[in-house]
């Protein structure tokens, strides 16, 4: 089989298997285990996380992040904003 072919195959392998959540390092040496070179395999991995990162959803707008300060009873609490802040614009 050629290399590029198993280098293929390779990242197919990776990339199916990192999906399912396994680490990336239980695959390097699972995969070196069986036979394979480290640099064929360094290079699959890089592969497979670049073909992961192409089909990652782009985000439009940054995500918003927002708290409630609350008491003991689960009620809201209001933070005043010191006069200081208003008048700087803080």
């Amino acid at each position: 089989m050629r290399e590029s072919e198993q280098r293929k195959k390779l990242t197919d392998y990776l990339e199916k298997n990192l999906k399912k959540g396994y680490t990336e390092d239980s695959l390097k040496w699972a995969l070196i285990n069986q036979g394979y070179s480290r640099v064929l395999v360094e290079i699959a991995v890089k592969e497979a996380h670049l073909e992961l990162a192409k089909k990652a959803p782009l985000l439009e707008d940054k995500p918003k992040i927002s708290y409630d300060v609350i008491d003991e009873f689960n009620n809201p609490i209001q933070i005043k904003t010191p006069w200081w802040k208003k008048i700087f614009g803080i």
